[in-house]
């Protein structure tokens, strides 16, 4: 199965081509970039969130698959043999990584989720820029640093909010807890 973040970052390959192209045969291409970026923007948004959701979710799993793991630790002697405790459950601390959870502001760099938020702003960036230029006359320079501040500030919402996320499920028992909870 694919997965959503390669058929988000296909689709923007495939339209930055289709920009290529149209620029080359002399038609307008204001309309057809003005029709498609706002699209692949809604996209993104909407894989950023289901990558987030998806490794809110791997978390939740990785959680239970910890406790079978602690009990069967407990069944007989040499179980500890197999089966790692938590704190040296390398394994575990690794996945936790893939998924922003690791100690420390810069890990939230390095997930799926970040990787789509960043694509994605910058397309919102550009897409600022090329507004500006179109529709109010605004010098190429201006609208570039309007365009980058723009990308860096929609960029730093999307960490912000993985963050909060993150934080919450950090904060939320598992397991049976979880549901008397919700």
């Amino acid at each position: 199965m694919v997965g959503r973040g390669s058929i988000y970052l296909g689709t923007v390959s495939s339209s930055l081509i289709a920009f290529g192209f149209a620029a080359q045969s002399g038609i307008r291409l204001a309309p057809f970039v003005g029709a498609v970026l706002p699209v692949l923007f809604l996209l993104g948004e909407l894989t950023f969130t289901a990558l987030l959701h998806d490794s809110l979710q791997n978390i939740e799993f990785l959680r239970r698959m910890q406790r079978i793991r602690g009990h069967y630790r407990t069944l007989v002697p040499e179980a500890e043999e197999f089966f790692d405790a938590p704190d040296d459950d390398h394994e575990f601390a690794a996945e936790m990584g893939t998924v922003g959870l690791r100690r420390g502001p810069s890990t939230m760099l390095f997930t799926g989720a970040s990787t789509i938020a960043v694509v994605n702003s910058i397309l919102a960036g550009v897409g600022v820029a090329l507004l500006l230029v179109a529709s109010f006359g605004t010098e190429d320079s201006s609208a570039t640093v309007v365009g980058v501040l723009s990308a860096v500030l929609l960029f730093t919402m999307h960490l912000s909010y993985e963050s909060r996320r993150s934080t919450t499920t950090r904060m939320r028992p598992s397991g049976r807890t979880a549901r008397l909870q919700a």
